[in-house]
Parts: structure tokens; C-alpha cells; sequence
């Protein structure tokens, strides 16, 4: 069995394969090297949503609020 080390591997940019990145908008799935500079600007400030934040805070909530004693 061969045994990979990927750190010792080392790429010259001639060698690397663009990637291109696709997203959902307005419905359909598209390129975002094909958005305008506005929708490109909009895409990268994106953040994205992470469960375990949204659930701590919501844990939060219930335990402040009056109405979840009753």
C-alpha cells in the first residue's frame, strides 16, 4: 500500500484546474462567473448559515423569556 503525504505536493499555477462555483438565484442555478459586478459583490458577502449557532440561540431565548416558565 502506497502512502500519500499531501503536503509534499506542490502545484505551479499552469498545473491547477479552475473550479467553478455555481449557485442558486431568482430559481435557477448559475455560474457565478457569469454574474454582473453587483450580484457578484452581493454573493460574496454572503454568510453562510451554521445549525449550531442558530440552535444556541435559540436555547438562549427560551430560557430568558417569561413564557417558556409557564
Amino acid at each position: 500500500m502506497t502512502v500519500i503525504n499531501f503536503n509534499d505536493i506542490a502545484l505551479t499555477d499552469a498545473e491547477r484546474q479552475p473550479c467553478e462555483v455555481w449557485t442558486r438565484v431568482m430559481g435557477y442555478h448559475r455560474p457565478v462567473s457569469e454574474f454582473n459586478k453587483g450580484k457578484k459583490s452581493e454573493y460574496y458577502s454572503r454568510k453562510c448559515f451554521v445549525e449550531e449557532k442558530a440552535v444556541q440561540h435559540l436555547d438562549s431565548d427560551t430560557e430568558s423569556c417569561a413564557c417558556a416558565a409557564e
